[in-house]
Order: structure tokens, then sequence, then C-alpha cells
């Protein structure tokens, strides 16, 4: 009876040892799985690096074309060693003839190659503009849906920092408006690395704006977008902020001034929702008009010229959905209505100011005096 007893406490200990261990186990590895989840950080230059290595690897029909992009690896490293994985041949340094590879590209993509076409600046794209609106973005709709044209335009958009009038302009609104082109305005890394990458799997020609004062600006990634098979859908806005008071778009660098200013307003009592665009072209309108709907006030920010901008199709777009919402008049904030000029004091001027966002959010909130008043 003893010795049974004793077998029995025996056992209920080795299995009360066995579950001890188990659940040590299970913690370790619940600490492992939170780690390896935690968000790591990357610069965009590096996102746009490996959405480029990673497409080019999986697909031997995509290749990259532009001034530098081989020999030098890029005038801003986005190419940085993919000519040596890749070789000459999908890694291809073009002359200085933006008209010259854009129509090469175009006619690539024709045949049912994947090209990347890198302009140094988007500024420069002016010299391939015929290419890319009347060759790449009509030919689909021309040919009856006949021939397909997967090509991506890509590079740096809008102001920099001391590059003067002929360099700093944002084509966002430019190419927006033109039927059978997409247009992508990366923000984050993880904007970066999704949007590049459904833009080369995209079957339409698309306009890949970036900014080249983020390339250099790291961001926390997941470990789902850098997993390879990470993509965002084109056309798709996201909330990077939710409140309740005023609603707040913006796209590319002015994504993040947005974001500073929802800080400052939120100290002062203010709720703001910032939306990031991502995609000028198809435009996120359900998103917008279901934010706007909720705070009954919106702001636009862009980087752009005011007349005929992405502001103004926004507002445009909640008037004729969501007018009766409306609490307050919808504003825009732009860049001013000049060339950029090329002091650095009458530049800074010349662009939105995180200052110039939080004191529209305060007249939209009836919170400052009016802009009509104060003038």
């Amino acid at each position: 009876m003893l010795g049974t007893l004793r077998q029995k406490v025996g056992a209920g200990s080795s299995l009360m040892i066995l579950g001890q261990s188990l659940q040590r186990t299970r913690s370790a590895a619940s600490a492992l799985r939170s780690y390896s989840s935690a968000a790591k950080e990357m610069m965009v230059r590096d996102a746009l690096n490996s959405a480029l290595d990673e497409e080019m690897s999986a697909d031997p029909k995509v290749f990259l074309m532009g001034e530098e992009v081989g020999e030098y690896q890029g005038a801003y490293k986005i190419s940085k060693g993919l000519l040596e994985k890749y070789g000459p041949e999908r890694v291809l340094d073009t002359p200085i003839t933006e008209a010259g590879f854009t129509g090469i590209g175009v006619g690539a993509a024709y045949y049912g190659l994947r090209p990347i076409v890198e302009f140094m600046t988007f500024n420069f794209s002016m010299q391939a503009i015929d290419h890319i609106i009347n060759s790449a973005a009509k030919s689909n709709y021309m040919s009856s849906g006949q021939i397909s044209v997967p090509i991506v335009f890509r590079g740096p958009n809008g102001a920099a920092a001391g590059v003067g009038a002929q360099h700093s302009q944002c084509y966002a609104a430019w190419y927006a408006a033109c039927p059978g082109l997409k247009v992508l305005c990366p923000y984050s890394s993880e904007d970066a690395r999704g949007l590049l990458k459904a833009a080369i799997r995209d079957p339409d020609p698309v306009v890949f704006l970036e900014n080249e004062l983020l390339y250099g600006e790291s961001f926390p990634v997941s470990a789902e977008v850098l997993d390879s098979s990470f993509c965002l859908p084109i056309g798709k806005a996201k909330i990077e902020r939710e409140g309740k008071d005023v609603t707040i778009t913006a796209f590319s660098k002015m994504v993040g001034y947005a974001l500073k200013a929802a800080e400052i307003l939120a100290k002062e009592g203010i709720s703001a929702e910032v939306i990031n665009l991502r995609s000028i072209r198809p435009l996120d309108r359900s998103t917008i008009n279901a934010s706007v709907r909720k705070t009954n006030r919106l702001i636009t920010v862009e980087e752009g010229f005011p007349q005929h901008g992405v502001g103004a199709e926004i507002c445009t777009s909640v008037i004729e959905e969501s007018f009766g919402y409306l609490d307050a008049p919808v504003e825009r904030i732009a860049g001013a209505d000049v060339p950029m000029p090329y002091a650095a004091n009458l530049e800074r001027m010349a662009v939105p100011q995180v200052e110039d966002i939080v004191r529209a959010a305060k007249r939209a909130c009836y919170r400052s005096v009016p802009l009509a008043a104060a003038a």
C-alpha cells in the first residue's frame, strides 16, 4: 500500500516538474515571438533598395535603367549592389537623355518586360513627359486593352534643400490629372517597400514619387513588412493617427509634418486625425470622406502649388460627398504660388511648415482668429 502511494506521489511530482518545464518553454517561446515581431528600424533608402532587389530576384523580366543607376549605384544609392548582383543587362546605365531611355523603357514594356525607369529628379521627367503620357498612359485604352504597359517611373520629387526653382517642383498633381497612370507617394519605410513592390507588379504604368529628404530617414518596420511577400494595395490610404476633431490629409514628407502638428494640437485639446494618402491616383475618397463625416472638418496639406492641386481635388470630393457634415470651411495648406526661391529663408516661406498646419486646424476648430479677420 505504502509502495503504491510512493509510486503515485512520484508520478505526480514528475508531472508537476514536466508541467513547470513546459511552462518555462512556452514563456521562452512567447518572449522569442515577441522579440522577433518587435519593430526594427529601416531607412527609406534601404526599403526601396530591398524592394527592388526582391522584385528583380522574383521576376527576371524586371530591370532597372537610368542615369548612374549601375556603376555609381544611384545618385542616392537606391540601387546599391544591384549591378553586381544582376549584371549590366538588368541594371542599365543610360546617357543623359530622358526622352531616349524613357521611350526605350516604354517599348520594352510593350513587349512584356517590366522596366523601372529612374529619373535623377522628377523635374527631369519633363524631358520625357510625351512618352509617359502619350506612349505609356494611353496605350492600353487606345489598343482596346490589347497592350499592357507594366512600367514604373520613379525618383525624387518635390522640394529638397537649396536646389532652386527648376529642381523643386512637386509633380503629384501633374501626373494625377492623367487617366491611365497610377501615382504613388510613399512616406515611411513601410510605404516605400510595400508601394514599390505593388508598382512593379502592376500591369499599368505607375509614377512613383519619392522624396529626397526622406531617403535618410528611419522608420520602424514589422516582421510582416520585411517579408518578401509584403505588398500594399494601390488606392488605399492609411490612417496614421486617429482623431475626432479635425481631419488632416497629407502625402510624402508632409505626413511627418501633419503628425508633428497633431502632437502640438493634442496638447491644446484638439484631436486631429492624420491620413497618409499613399496613393494620389487612384485617390481613396471613401477613407477621406468617412473621416470627415466623423470629425466634421478638413485640412489638406501638400508641397505643390495651390492652384489645381491635390488638396483642391480632395476638398471638391468632400464638398460633393460630405458637405452636410462640415462644421467649418475646408482649408488647403500648400506651397506658395511662386517658383521656388533659392535663398534658404525664402525657401522656408515657400513650403508648408508645421505651424501652418497647427494654425489652420485651430481656425477650423474655431480656436483662433479667422484668416480673413487677421488679414
